[in-house]
């Protein structure tokens, strides 16, 4: 499942339609800002904000330089992109720091909203930057909250103050923030109580948790598959406590797009993060112009760059590139290379990242055989791994039915590995350094 998935598939093909226009009259562009509401109509986009990105794009457009120029579908091409960008938020905004240590950065949202988790992604990623966290558990009312957030703890190697006794969560705040100064905490990230709808009560203690604590961030966490509820429910925060920003949750299963094209416009704070993915790396900054272009089905190349460079180690891709190029790459290399491409998320959501992967999508990418390969290359031997031509018949049975697959799928990986090495290695030899740090294996 692509993200927005269907709003790219419309708005694409306004794009398609647009690109090698050679003239466009007021009417023609009466059409294309009618399919363009339309579209975000559809993807559960605030009629509001709909109106106003409609109208705005056609007062640009209808410009007599656009309308006269030699290129006007590109040209309204690049209008559409550059609303789109302001729609979203405009530029990445980072994540505040300051130099009182620790910095303090509050999540807030509803029960269910992926708040525990994101509190486990954000530690990830801070962690990366070679920070001390400490997560202190504040959810004190949600049963097995603190046992969640100290098993994610110790899965991240990241430290948790709780109090499992202590029903003051104002008391558990100031004493995790004098714990962390006299053990040199780099950044605290408080885990607060959600609740399964926004109530007086929830957001008294809250408010008064900020007021306490005095945070560099409070963080919405928004599940943003609940589209316009999602909207309402930012609102609803926003009027009480003071937001500095959103991390969108759940983007990855979000078809349509509804919060994410309304929430910055309607509470006027900055989506900082999104999370794609269940696993605790998939949590990325949020930048609209490459979400936008993901959305118009121009693809997000420097996205796909950052997570080849954080799932890739240089010093092995260069020994790979040798390899490669000297054809000494054998099956072990190649199931490393295959946990690593995996690591970056799956093969269908990176044939979006490439410009006009988008319009691939009858292309059905099968994810289970990665998997296929990973069971018979692990079924056999280190000798079998590092020397293929040992796999007669019989060792090939053998490891068709260690592996759950059959002879055929055994003999078609092979073949499949022997042409990748030829193909690797003349792309090497003649593209030089070029694929240096980025050694995928397809």
């Amino acid at each position: 499942m692509a993200i927005f998935e269907g709003l790219t598939e419309k708005l694409g093909s306004i794009i398609k339609g647009l690109r090698n226009t050679g003239r466009i009259t007021e009417n023609d562009l009466k059409n294309i800002s009618r399919e363009i509401r339309l579209a975000l109509l559809s993807a559960d986009v605030n009629y509001k904000i709909v109106k106003d990105f409609v109208a705005s794009i056609s007062e640009k457009a209808l410009n007599k330089d656009v309308l006269e120029s030699l290129t006007p579908g590109q040209q309204v091409i690049k209008i559409v992109h550059e609303e789109l960008i302001l729609l979203l938020g405009g530029k990445n905004e980072k994540l505040i720091t300051s130099s009182n240590i620790p910095n303090k950065y509050m999540l807030c949202g509803l029960q269910g909203s992926g708040k525990t988790t994101a509190c486990g992604k954000l530690g990830n990623m801070l962690k990366k930057q070679n920070k001390k966290i400490m997560f202190v558990a504040c959810d004190v009312y949600r049963p097995a909250a603190i046992d969640q957030l100290i098993i994610l703890g110790k899965q991240l190697d990241i430290p948790v103050y709780s109090e499992k006794n202590e029903k003051n969560v104002i008391k558990i705040a100031k004493n995790a923030i004098d714990y962390s100064r006299k053990n040199l905490i780099d950044i605290l990230i408080f885990d607060t109580a959600g609740r399964l709808h926004i109530d007086e009560n929830m957001m008294d203690e809250i408010h008064t948790l900020q007021k306490t604590i005095n945070p560099d961030e409070t963080l919405l966490v928004v599940d943003s598959m609940t589209g316009q509820d999602a909207v309402n429910i930012a609102e609803g925060f926003s009027s009480k406590l003071d937001i500095t920003g959103i991390i969108l949750t759940k983007l990855d299963g979000d078809t349509r797009g509804g919060a994410a094209l309304s929430i910055k416009k309607i509470v006027d704070k900055p989506i900082k993060f999104a999370s794609v993915g269940e696993k605790m790396n998939d949590l990325e900054p949020f930048h609209p112009d490459r979400m936008a272009s993901r959305i118009l089905g121009m693809g997000d190349v420097l996205t796909l760059i950052e997570r080849a460079q954080q799932n890739f180690d240089e010093k092995k891709a260069v020994e790979l590139e040798k390899k490669m190029a000297t054809s000494s790459f054998t099956l072990q290399d190649y199931l490393e290379q295959l946990e690593q491409f995996k690591d970056m998320g799956s093969m269908q959501e990176m044939l979006n990242m490439i410009p006009g992967g988008a319009s691939l999508k009858d292309i059905k990418v099968d994810e289970k055989q990665i998997t296929r390969t990973k069971a018979i290359i692990q079924s056999m031997t280190a000798k079998e791994r590092k020397n293929p031509r040992l796999l007669d018949a019989k060792r090939r049975k053998r490891i068709a039915s260690g592996s759950g697959t059959s002879v055929t799928d055994v003999n078609r990986m092979l073949k499949g590995f022997e042409d990748m090495k030829i193909m690797m290695k003349k792309m090497t030899s003649s593209k030089g350094k070029k694929f240096k740090g980025l050694n995928m294996p397809f």
